[in-house]
């Protein structure tokens, strides 16, 4: 029984460490847990809990700070870009033609990196971009914050925020063992590198192990450890089921009819996705699509202005705003401080139960739905010739790739293909069943349930 710190770093960390199981888990387990968070303590409000919650402050970098962070995820890149196409595409809208002064060092990044770029590099790259800051008043209130609260364990919920880097310094001061949880699934294989190193990395399958010890060389495998996600936990806690009648009830839906979902992405990646709707609402206000239900739920991340017209345009769209409240403003990465609430979480589970065909484009929710043994179909018309915005790019992503490769997900280039493949899902929803079972076990190696009781424990035995 010891004391741990645990970093939230943003909405959706908070969304997968807070409403999920695995404070029930930490206070369980440990004497102390401290909630060290880069959101406002406010959003902690209405938990009962025994943890203290810190608001950190949060270090703007300075040009220096900047700069040496660009070496390091400049030079990963660069040594890991071979054969890997997502990569190559980071690297490629890295590129800049500015001529601001970030502009120009931009490109030098590119030039030192170019020959710079093997892990040795890499680690003096992290050092200086350590050294611009372990002087700072912010760095020293961390290391004084730690020391009081005598922390044993430091989990950081998310690797790569640039302004964890810090924290991550102060804890290897005092030598106290620190881990990381790897965010997401497309993380290693198309990202650029961590914000610092790690004693510990907790990943959510022996697939995303693999990825782990092969972009960071230095990594042995007795650190990394496989404990799936709590980002799809919520869909087997009792507290977030809903009826099928209250569901349907909530979203005005016809329950005689079958009902299709389009999840949309941010505009960043998914700027296709007016267009996807459009064709869908098209085919069901002409009939070509029969009957059904038709819910869009928008990104999490992006306020939905760009679909007020169709909302005007198409008025038996259903459509699902997640509930996740800016909190903050003055902040580096506006996003990351979006927090959602327990309703959004019972409203998203409902959505994957109730519905019958999922439609996205190459999404984290294809594994959401899966989660439910719902067909999936990702629509792609963009590509290089076209002048649609290319998405098809995307399917060669090493992550996505692999997907693709399964057979557990429909992908369709045309609208004709688009509206075909919906027909035949809602005719036949266990097509890709077999595929998908097959996917979801590649990429969450562990069962859903108990999830948090089983990363808890992992870090408890990083302790002994």
């Amino acid at each position: 029984m010891k004391n741990l710190g645990i970093v939230i770093t943003d909405g959706v960390g908070f969304r997968n460490f807070m409403l999920s199981d695995f404070l029930r888990e930490a206070e369980t387990t440990f004497d102390k847990v401290v909630i060290y968070s880069y959101l406002p303590e406010k959003v902690y409000e209405d938990f009962e809990m025994n943890a203290k919650v810190v608001e950190l402050p949060v270090i703007n970098d300075n040009f220096f700070t900047w700069f040496f962070l660009k070496l390091k995820e400049m030079a990963h890149l660069q040594l890991h870009k071979q054969g890997n196409f997502g990569i190559k595409d980071v690297i490629r809208t890295n590129k800049t033609k500015s001529r601001s002064i970030r502009g120009y060092a931009k490109r030098l990044v590119f030039l030192i990196t170019s020959v710079c770029n093997s892990e040795s590099w890499i680690k003096r790259f992290n050092r200086l971009q350590q050294r611009t800051f372990k002087s700072h008043h912010i760095t020293k209130a961390y290391i004084n914050m730690l020391k009081i609260h005598e922390v044993d364990f430091l989990f950081f919920t998310h690797q790569r925020p640039p302004y964890i880097a810090p924290l991550i310094y102060a804890s290897e001061q005092l030598n106290i063992k620190n881990g990381t949880f790897i965010f997401s699934w497309d993380n290693l294989a198309s990202k650029g590198r961590m914000a610092g190193d790690f004693n510990h990395y907790f990943v959510w399958s022996h697939l995303m192990a693999t990825e782990l010890l092969h972009f960071y060389k230095k990594i042995h495998s007795s650190q990394v450890h496989v404990v799936g996600t709590p980002q799809f936990e919520p869909y087997v806690l009792e507290r977030y089921k809903t009826s099928k009648q209250e569901f349907f009830e909530k979203f005005r839906l016809n329950a005689e009819h079958q009902t299709i979902c389009f999840s949309c992405g941010d505009v960043s990646t998914s700027k296709n996705d007016p267009l996807y709707i459009e064709v869908i609402a098209e085919a069901i206000q002409n009939g070509v699509l029969g009957a059904v239900n038709f819910i869009v739920r928008t990104s999490p991340a992006e306020s939905p202005e760009r679909f007020h017209f169709l909302k005007e345009r198409y008025p038996f769209i259903i459509w699902n705003y997640p509930k996740w409240d800016l909190v903050r403003q003055d902040h580096q990465e506006t996003w990351s401080q979006r927090v959602p609430d327990r309703v959004d979480v019972k409203d998203l589970r409902g959505i994957l139960q109730y519905c019958d065909v999922f439609i996205n484009m190459c999404s984290t929710m294809s594994l959401d739905a899966m989660c439910f043994d719902k067909p999936v179909i990702n629509p792609v018309f963009g590509n290089a010739e076209n002048g649609w915005y290319n998405d098809q790019r995307f399917l060669k992503f090493a992550h996505y790739k692999r997907v693709v490769e399964s057979g557990a997900v429909a992908v369709v280039k045309t609208k004709e293909a688009l509206i075909k493949e919906i027909n035949n899902s809602l005719k036949n929803p266990e097509q890709r069943l077999q595929f998908q079972k097959k996917l979801l076990e590649m990429q969450v190696s562990c069962a859903l349930k108990h999830t948090s009781q089983r990363i808890v424990n992992s870090i408890q035995l990083c302790l002994n």
